[in-house]
């Protein structure tokens, strides 16, 4: 009920719908009520003999006509604006959902599987439509059918009516019991079911590992596993679900006997008409479906509410990087970056910066290096607040980056990463992705600068070239130029370099290394390099160590020093 119950107040901006699918389902329901009517009457008829038979059936007939006619209206109606409804909503769903993971930082995605996260949008959002078009309205129906058929029953003949009402409170325990049972059965599937969405995303996205490892039999018997998994969990609930409706049956059946015998006394003794028991036994069936519905309604509803509690979860989520309220936009910056007493840890209790301390002035160019895991790409994903510290702050022109928008902050740095992202779309368009507002000439002015307008005039339609998801029909080192050149048309003050250049070639690394050293001059830049011969003409280069600086000096400086950079930069020259 409280997952309906949400599920309806997200949905009230198509109350207007819900509305009339509702008065769809109270005119086929109260309409649905005459045919066992109709027989009761038809019956009277021909028991007492009535001189005016063919006129009284035949206004009879016409009426019956005339309320299936409304039936089919209100039926159709309620199925068109219900699901008008429900498919809005499960839009509006999936467009809250993704835009929740864009707010999320990280650290969220860094425990996540992706897989898991694209099953919430595509599969568990879809459960809404279950809820809106089929789990409410068939309730609603149930209770009209139960009420209505009870007060006809309750017309036709108290005692009968009192009599078929014995069963109800066994076929409630069933039910209630059925429904205890079933929702955490159906939790425990929609769980299976992301495991696996999660493995098959995995696995689609590393095939080339895959396939050069010879490693197919083993990821096929993981989904094998993860398959037989989840249709373990579903045939347990299913058996559950198939077990108590045969139960159910039994004793609405049983009712139904009681009625026929205690009916044939009545009859015998004259309490009762045929026309009364016909008519009477004709509602019973009526009356007993709401509640052995109820049952498939619960299990129904189980599914819905699983996959959608999942949804909400994610909605649920803390954000651990969010935006402040009072956040101020951040115009275009100088470029000056303070890091003061910054502790960041991945891990509770695992430390991977602490107390660190730099000043990086607007304009300069400054290398992290460093062995792997010292915290250099840390310190660059703290910059665009990927992260948040724990402890200390992150100052942007002496502006605290939490007192700004994510938005603002985010305009202001370009970023090239060693793991190059590519769209599924044109060489053009994933060049113009860095400015929204570029003209032609802008994108093809930052491609002549990354070193990329050659080979991109050489492919078949040039920059309309469409390269594939993830640049897949692109090489390594023509992706990544292409990341520069995206880059390079931010325009941004702020320029982070992560491993920019480490999958080109030697010569067309200098070249760009060249271009980069260009746009480096009226920019704040942040190289993160494993080459040091890419950072000799660093203005300043800090090596981390540990948690922490341990030396900083030009590359002359360093050598000089004889310490920890010189010792790297003498095993990389051998």
């Amino acid at each position: 009920m409280k997952t309906a119950w949400r599920t309806l107040v997200g949905a009230r901006k198509h109350w207007l719908q819900l509305g009339l699918g509702f008065a769809g389902v109270v005119i086929a329901t109260l309409a649905g009520f005459y045919l066992p009517w109709a027989l009761r009457s038809l019956t009277q008829l021909a028991t007492e003999g009535s001189i005016n038979f063919a006129a009284e059936a035949l206004k009879i007939g016409l009426l019956l006509l005339g309320a299936t006619v409304l039936q089919a209206i209100g039926s159709s109606l309620a199925g068109y604006m219900n699901h008008y409804a429900a498919l809005h909503y499960v839009a509006d769903l999936r467009t809250k959902l993704y835009g929740k993971y864009q707010q999320m930082s990280l650290h969220y995605f860094n425990r996540s599987r992706t897989g898991d996260l694209t099953g919430r949008v595509v599969n568990d959002a879809m459960e809404a439509e279950i809820f809106i078009a089929h789990v409410i309205p068939d309730f609603m129906i149930n209770v009209l059918t139960f009420v209505g058929v009870g007060i006809l029953l309750l017309t036709i003949n108290v005692k009968l009516a009192l009599i078929s009402l014995i069963t109800i409170p066994m076929l409630l325990a069933i039910t209630i019991w059925q429904s205890k049972k079933l929702s955490p059965m159906w939790r425990e599937n929609s769980k299976a079911r992301g495991e696996i969405a999660g493995k098959v995303q995995e696995n689609l996205s590393g095939i080339k590992e895959i396939q050069v490892f010879n490693r197919q039999q083993e990821e096929k018997t993981r989904v094998s596993r993860l398959a037989l998994n989840h249709t373990k969990t579903y045939l347990r609930a299913s058996l559950h679900y198939e077990t108590s409706v045969p139960l159910l049956a039994c004793v609405t059946a049983l009712g139904t006997v009681f009625v026929v015998i205690i009916g044939g006394r009545l009859l015998a003794t004259g309490e009762v008409s045929i026309a009364d028991i016909v008519g009477f036994i004709a509602y019973l069936g009526m009356f007993y479906n709401p509640v052995k519905s109820f049952s498939s309604l619960v299990e129904m509803a189980g599914r819905a509410a699983a996959g959608l509690k999942r949804v909400f979860d994610v909605l649920e989520e803390e954000e651990d990087v969010e935006e402040r309220r009072n956040a101020v936009i951040l115009p275009r910056v100088e470029g000056r970056i303070d890091f003061r007493d910054v502790t960041f840890a991945y891990q509770d209790g695992v430390p991977v910066l602490e107390k660190l301390n730099l000043t990086i002035e607007s304009g300069r160019t400054v290398a992290l290096v460093g062995t792997t895991g010292v915290g250099k790409s840390t310190l660059a994903s703290l910059v665009n607040r990927f992260y948040d510290p724990q402890a200390g702050l992150i100052q942007v022109d002496g502006i605290d980056i939490r007192d700004v928008t994510l938005a603002s902050l985010r305009d202001n740095i370009s970023m090239v990463l060693q793991d190059t992202f590519l769209f599924d779309g044109s060489v053009y368009d994933n060049i113009a992705y860095g400015w929204k507002d570029a003209t032609q000439e802008d994108v093809i002015a930052a491609a002549k600068a990354a070193k990329a307008h050659g080979f991109i005039e050489q492919m078949e339609k040039g920059y309309d070239t469409v390269i594939g998801e993830r640049g897949v029909r692109l090489s390594g080192g023509q992706k990544q130029r292409l990341s520069i050149a995206r880059a390079i048309l931010r325009n941004a003050p702020i320029l982070i370099l992560d491993e920019a250049t480490s999958a080109l070639d030697t010569k067309t690394e200098l070249d760009i290394q060249a271009a980069l050293d260009e746009i480096s001059q009226d920019r704040t830049t942040l190289v993160i390099a494993h080459r040091l011969s890419t950072i000799r003409h660093a203005d300043q280069i800090v090596v981390l160590e540990g948690t922490g600086i341990a030396e900083m000096g030009t590359h002359d400086e360093l050598l000089r020093r004889g310490g920890i950079y010189a010792r790297l930069y003498a095993t990389q020259d051998s």
